[in-house]
Parts: structure tokens; sequence; C-alpha cells
């Protein structure tokens, strides 16, 4: 690992980590060992579950600010699960990938999380706002201003 950035060196560890030990029913894409920056998690629905039996797609992306600002992380591809906390275009409201974020959380750590997420739905439905928020809102998820439940306590 000599001559790597400190980016790369976290990143490559987790790579090696996430590959050799995933979450049950997820696997990373080989491409991301070329592409640091940009990774692709292959995730099962959680088994006994809304989202059993189906198959979906994480994209993270790294910037080198990595880890001490988050990765921006969408489901990508041809299912796009029907979540609250999950748009139509991928996008996903949680509080750890933006005001939430530390350092100590890794990709593995993400993963569980929004497998959490997903294990703990009751109905299947887009978030209110949905079709508006694909329209006008940002491209990048990082740069949304969320709204989290507990933000009105």
């Amino acid at each position: 690992m000599a001559g790597k950035t400190p980016f790369e060196n976290r990143l490559m560890k987790e790579f090696k980590i996430f590959a050799r030990e995933p979450p049950p029913g997820m696997s990373v894409d080989v491409q991301a060992e070329q592409n640091l920056k940009n990774w692709i998690i292959n995730m099962q629905g959680p088994k006994g579950t809304l989202y059993d039996g189906e198959q979906f797609q994480l994209r993270f992306k790294f910037d080198t600010k990595y880890p001490f600002e988050s990765p921006e992380v969408t489901f990508v591809g041809q299912n796009i699960p029907v979540h609250p906390h999950v748009y139509s275009n991928g996008h996903i409201c949680l509080s750890i990938l933006t005001s939430d974020w530390s350092p100590v959380l890794t990709v593995q750590s993400v993963c569980l999380s929004i497998m959490s997420m997903l294990s703990s739905c009751k109905e299947k439905k887009r978030p209110e706002g949905d079709t508006m928020y694909v329209k006008t809102g940002n491209k990048n998820p990082k740069e949304t201003k969320w709204l989290y439940h507990d933000d009105n306590v």
C-alpha cells in the first residue's frame, strides 16, 4: 500500500474486509478494486421482510474527503425499493448519510443500516412528495436538506 493516499488506503482496507466478510445477502462488485471511488454493492432483500426475494444495487461514490465526509449512497439499477425513505430516483433519506455521519462508519456499517431500514418497513410506499422531489431535487442526495422525523422534536 506504499505510495497511496490515506483515502486510498482506507478504501482498499474496507474493500478487502467487505469482499472477505460481506454482510449477509450482500456482495461488492469486483470492479470497485480497480476504481475505489465508485462501488456497486449487490444486495438481496432481507429474508422474512417485504423485500424478501428481491435484488437491489447500491452505488457508493467516494471523494477524497472520505472518511471525514460521507459517501454518496444511492440505489441504482432496475429495482429501486419502494420504501418510505427511498425516492424513486434511488436517493435514500437516512441521517447517517448526511448530518449523523461519523468517520468511524464504514461501507459495511452503512449497508447494515440500510438493510435494517428495509427490514423494519411495514408498508411498501414511496415518500410523500416523491414525484416533486425527483423532478426538482438535487442530483446529489448529499446536497439535499433532509428533514428527519426527530428534527421536529
